[in-house]
C-alpha cells in the first residue's frame, strides 16, 4: 500500500504553462481558452509594419509600354509569315512571351498619392508597405490596399453617463487620431475606422465616471473646471486603447458637457444659490468692514461718545441699512411729545 508524501492530499495538478504565439513552422496558433490574461496584456497582433521592396515606376512604364509594342508587332509579322507559309512561329512564341511580361510589369505598378499607403500582399502573405508618393513598381501578384495615414478626426456621439457623484452628466469629445502601423490597422481589427469610434466612446465614458461634474473636494478635479486634465486622461486612455490596432492619438478635446435634462433645473438652483451665498459673504464682509471704520472715526475724531448700548444699536442699524436688499427708510427720532 502506497503512501502520498507528506502535505499531499491528492495527484499533483499540472501547471496551465502559456502556449506560444507561433509554432515552429512560423504560423500563429491560439491561445489557452482559460488561464490567459483578459485585456491589452493578452493580445496577440503578430505582424508589425515593414518596407516592401519598390523601384521608380516611370521607367518600368515605358518598358513595358515597349513590350507592348514589341510583342504586337512580332506577332503580326510572325501572323503574316505564317500566312505566307515562310514560317514564324517562333516569332509568334516569341511575341505571346513579351506581351505576357508586359502584363507582368503594368500589373506590378501602383499609384500612390501623397498622404496615402499601400499595403502589399502577395497570395495573402503580407509583403510590407510602401509609403513613398508617385508612381511606383513593386513585386508582380500583388494586391495593393490603400491605407490613408493623413490626420483624421470625429466627435463622438453625446453620451449621458453618471460622474463620480452619481450625477447623469451629457458629455462629447472630439478625438484626432491617425495610422501610426499600417500593417496593424489593416491585419489586427476588423474595421480601424469603427474601432477608433467605439473605444473613444467607452474611454470617454470612463474618465467621466471619475471625476465629478462640478463641486470637487479638495486635490479633486472636476470635469468642467479641468477641462484640459480631463482631455489629456482622455487622450492617453484612447491611445492606450487603439495602440493595438497601430493607431495613435494626436489630442482630444471635451466639445460638449453640461447636466442632463432631468436634472439640469435642480443643479442650476443649486449654482444661483452657491452664487447668492458667496455675494452675500462678500457684502456682509464689506459692511462689516464699514462698520468698524465709521466706528473708529467717531471715536478718533471725538464726533460723539457712545456707550456700549448705543455702539449696539448704531452697528445694529448700519449692517441693517449696508446688507438689505431693498431701500432702507429710516425713522427719525424727534423725542416725546409729553411729558
Amino acid at each position: 500500500m502506497s503512501t502520498q508524501g507528506a502535505g499531499q492530499s491528492g495527484p499533483a495538478r499540472s501547471q496551465h504553462v502559456p502556449a506560444p504565439d507561433t509554432d515552429t513552422s512560423g504560423d500563429s496558433v491560439g491561445g489557452a481558452p482559460a488561464g490567459r490574461p483578459v485585456g491589452r496584456e493578452g493580445a496577440r497582433v503578430d505582424v508589425e509594419e515593414k518596407k516592401a521592396w519598390y523601384i521608380d515606376g516611370i521607367a518600368a512604364f515605358f518598358a513595358a509600354l515597349a513590350l507592348t509594342a514589341g510583342s504586337v508587332w512580332l506577332m503580326i509579322a510572325s501572323g503574316i509569315s505564317l500566312d505566307n507559309g515562310t514560317g514564324g512561329g517562333l516569332g509568334m512564341t516569341a511575341g505571346v512571351v513579351l506581351f505576357l511580361l508586359a502584363m507582368v510589369m503594368f500589373s506590378s505598378l501602383t499609384i500612390i498619392s501623397p498622404g496615402d499607403t499601400k499595403v502589399i500582399q502577395f497570395f495573402g502573405r503580407y509583403v510590407g508597405t510602401i509609403r513613398k508618393s508617385g508612381l511606383l513598381m513593386t513585386v508582380p501578384f500583388t494586391t495593393k490596399k490603400k491605407v490613408s495615414v493623413k490626420v483624421r478626426n470625429f466627435e463622438t456621439n453625446e453620451l449621458k453617463v453618471n460622474d463620480a457623484d452619481g450625477n447623469p452628466v451629457n458629455i462629447a469629445a472630439i478625438v484626432v487620431w491617425q495610422v501610426a502601423d499600417t500593417a496593424k490597422s489593416v491585419f489586427a481589427v476588423e474595421e480601424y475606422d469603427k474601432f477608433v469610434a467605439v473605444q473613444s466612446e467607452s474611454a470617454l465614458r470612463h474618465v467621466a465616471t471619475t471625476h465629478p461634474y462640478d463641486y470637487a473636494d479638495p486635490g479633486e478635479e472636476s470635469l468642467r473646471g479641468s477641462t484640459e486634465l480631463v482631455a489629456r486622461e482622455l487622450a492617453d486612455e484612447v491611445a492606450a486603447r487603439i495602440a493595438i490596432a497601430g493607431l495613435e492619438v494626436v489630442e482630444t478635446r471635451i466639445s460638449s458637457l453640461a447636466y442632463a435634462p432631468e436634472i439640469a433645473q435642480a443643479m442650476l438652483q443649486r449654482q444661483q444659490a452657491s452664487a447668492i451665498i458667496a455675494a452675500r459673504e462678500k457684502i456682509v464682509e464689506g459692511a462689516v468692514s464699514m462698520v468698524e471704520n465709521a466706528l473708529e472715526r467717531l471715536e478718533k475724531d471725538d464726533v460723539v461718545t457712545l456707550d456700549e448700548e448705543r455702539k449696539a444699536a448704531m452697528v445694529s442699524n448700519l449692517l441693517v441699512v449696508l446688507t438689505s436688499e431693498a431701500r432702507v427708510t429710516p425713522v427719525v427720532n424727534t423725542g416725546s411729545l409729553y411729558t
